[in-house]
């Protein structure tokens, strides 16, 4: 019952925060009164990249009893021995509560459900390397639901985390070790600063990145591509390369995205207003490819108690349109938890998944050749 109750709960909060981008700038008062923190924002202390020496400020890592990114549906496991890419994956908020603007990193509420995103989002991953997600001072949902500056702040405070435990990351594995980098929603708006912000400006670095998955969150092709350091990924088996899709059935309406994201300004400092979206199909690994359903490899399907899932092939196709976006037709049955215009931004992993393990390890394959 804990953890049906746990799954029930991580849904409602990526409904939550896969409106947030919506409404960032529209939300309504009530949902403003409700979950947006009632308190001035409180500087914290920066956190010293050291403290991630330490395995206790990890949710995920090779060498942590539990690792929640082992989990894998039946008919596939988990990498079997050291070795292979090192991923830094950063979930999407977890933290629900709107007494501060930031979660605390001992929070074990706020821990078990990002342990869950874990387990669903960043599995997809768990053969082709290792798996690093670390806690995080992540902002609130409410930080998303306003646009007033302490949002803003308490953005930068998580990102400043974010960067933090990179710092150890790389310090902990191999020099020259390939590296797989990859978030959701939240945590794909702090990979995106990441990459303007470490991988854009380090040569040595960048030759190291096998992928970068930024998936649930708008990239520009014009205003923030180009300062993030690696190009789109064109062909399936390019490597060095970024992803990103949000997903739509059909028929779509992403306008509560569009209205928002043309409001604000890229990496570049230039307006987004009707710039396209980086858009990859996962089930091919390339932009304007439409595939059919038969090239989807695998979709997570939740089970009737919520306690797992099992994975169907051959049910989902997906096509990029538009400015970007990822339509997958009639929207399958995975959930109830379908966002307004048809957005299926809570399942953008699970949707693909055994395609964005195969997509993980064939981009490994060419990085290594």
């Amino acid at each position: 019952m804990a953890r049906k109750f746990l799954y029930v709960m991580v849904v409602l909060i990526v409904l939550v925060i896969a409106g947030a981008f919506a409404y960032r700038f529209y939300g309504n008062d009530l949902i403003r009164w409700t979950m947006v923190p009632g308190e001035a924002f409180r500087a914290q202390p920066s956190v010293a990249s050291r403290a991630y020496d330490d395995k206790a400020m990890w949710l995920a890592r090779p060498d942590l009893p539990g690792n929640p990114a082992l989990w894998a549906p039946t008919g596939y496991s988990s990498r079997g021995k050291a070795g292979g890419a090192a991923v830094f994956f950063i979930h999407p908020t977890s933290y629900v509560s709107r007494d501060h603007w930031n979660a605390p990193t001992t929070d074990s509420e706020t821990n078990d459900r990002a342990a869950l995103f874990i387990r669903g989002q960043a599995s997809a991953f768990n053969e082709v390397g290792e798996v690093w997600a670390p806690r995080y001072r992540q902002a609130t949902f409410g930080a998303f639901l306003t646009s007033v500056a302490d949002a803003d702040r308490a953005l930068s405070l998580a990102y400043g985390d974010v960067d933090a435990a990179f710092d150890s990351f790389l310090r902990q594995i191999a020099p020259g070790r390939p590296i797989i980098l990859a978030g959701h929603s939240q945590g794909a708006l702090h990979l995106t600063r990441l990459l303007r912000d470490r991988v854009a400006k380090d040569v040595r670095l960048r030759r190291r990145i096998v992928a970068a998955y930024v998936v649930g969150w708008p990239v520009s092709r014009v205003t923030d591509l180009p300062a993030m350091g690696l190009t789109e990924c064109r062909t399936p088996d390019q490597a060095g390369c970024i992803l990103s899709w949000l997903t739509f059935a059909e028929p779509a309406d992403p306008s509560l995205i569009t209205d928002t994201y043309d409001r604000t300004r890229g990496f570049d400092g230039q307006a987004r207003q009707n710039t396209p979206m980086v858009c990859t199909n996962p089930l091919v690994g390339r932009p304007d490819v439409p595939a059919p359903a038969s090239a989807n490899l695998g979709t997570l399907y939740p089970s009737k108690d919520l306690a797992t899932a099992d994975i169907v092939a051959g049910k989902v196709p997906a096509r990029c349109q538009g400015r970007g976006f990822l339509l997958i037709g009639e929207g399958p049955d995975v959930g109830p938890y379908v966002l307004p215009g048809n957005n299926y931004h809570v399942y953008d992993y699970s949707l693909f998944w055994a395609n964005v393990r195969a997509d993980a390890a064939r981009r490994m394959a060419a990085f290594t050749r």
